[in-house]
């Protein structure tokens, strides 16, 4: 199964048969079987045929409408899909097994930082490096005893801000300077694919939480509203450094991303444009592909990995007695 990304601006997607078709003027870019389809994920000023749209919800694939930069306006889903049963179990958890999840998911993204800095370290030795990883190693041991969200929110963006902090010393690209983390709006050309790569792993996440039953806006962390899945901004906090942190470096320092033509600045930010998306994309969709070992130290994909958390989330929901463990990097 895979995603259809539609990234190009101006692409019309119509069905033959059973194949989506994607052009832009007489130009096809792609077709794909629906049966291959597992999700669709349009950016910008692109459209879709209705027929294609019912064919979609008929197969039961998800459709997300995004902005050029990445963020999600909404997604079509087909009417049967719902949270009842699952839903009822997750609100039903109590306050005690949220924090001890929350604290583990917390633990999780800090370790991964420090596993992640520890590793650049030994590369290539820095002094902010060090400080960081020993501070992120005295969080998380305070995340392990933290007795309120507030508290775990707290120590987490304090971690975010010695890991990140550090995460500028690794790059060794000079056309890329990172400083500080900036968010809305990204402004940088690292903080532009930071940014792009939380977007789109947090709608993948989201996708695979739908297919296992899960209602996406019950979470343990993160505070559910009616604009926002909470349970994918939980389970991408253990993802963000294995998956995309580490692809912006290789992308940075392999010299595969162009500072002057890979990106364009707008709206007091910066954000990757035409040439930027598809190839950031094409690397994104390889990362998931690479097989990656898991806690039974098994080799499988990372596409596959994310899957397996989630269904372990879904057993935490049925048995809360078995404790959620996030995913760890070694």
């Amino acid at each position: 199964m895979r995603t259809l990304y539609v990234s190009r601006q101006g692409c019309y997607i119509s069905l033959k048969a059973e194949t989506l078709i994607v052009k832009q003027g007489e130009t096809i870019h792609g077709e794909i079987q629906l049966p291959l389809l597992e999700q669709i994920l349009i950016f910008g000023k692109s459209q879709i045929t209705t027929q294609a749209i019912r064919s979609c919800l008929w197969r039961d694939i998800p459709i997300a409408y995004l902005s050029r930069m990445g963020y999600c306006y909404g997604r079509l889903m087909p009417i049967e899909r719902g949270y009842r049963r699952l839903s009822r179990y997750q609100q039903e958890l109590t306050t005690i097994d949220k924090l001890i999840v929350a604290r583990k998911i917390i633990q999780a993204k800090l370790k991964n930082s420090r596993t992640f800095l520890q590793r650049q370290q030994r590369r290539n030795p820095s002094t902010t490096a060090d400080i960081s990883i020993k501070s992120l190693q005295v969080l998380i041991e305070k995340a392990g005893e933290a007795e309120t969200i507030e508290r775990l929110m707290g120590l987490e963006g304090a971690g975010a801000a010695q890991y990140f902090s550090a995460f500028g010393e690794c790059l060794n690209n000079p056309n890329f300077i990172f400083l500080a983390r900036s968010r809305r709006p990204p402004g940088n050309p690292v903080n532009a694919m930071l940014s792009f790569g939380y977007q789109i792993l947090w709608n993948h996440l989201l996708t695979l939480i739908e297919l296992q039953g899960l209602d996406p806006y019950y979470a343990c962390l993160h505070q559910g509203t009616e604009r926002h899945a909470a349970l994918a901004s939980d389970l991408i906090e253990e993802f963000r450094t294995p998956i995309i942190d580490s692809l912006v470096l290789w992308l940075v320092n392999t010299k595969i991303m162009d500072a002057n033509n890979d990106f364009e600045y707008h709206d007091s930010g910066c954000y990757l444009n035409n040439l930027g998306r598809p190839k950031y994309i094409k690397y994104f969709l390889q990362r998931l592909e690479e097989e990656v070992q898991n806690s039974q130290e098994e080799k499988q994909p990372r596409w596959d990995l994310m899957t397996q958390q989630i269904k372990a989330f879904k057993d935490f929901v049925y048995q809360p007695s078995q404790m959620y463990k996030p995913y760890q990097i070694r």
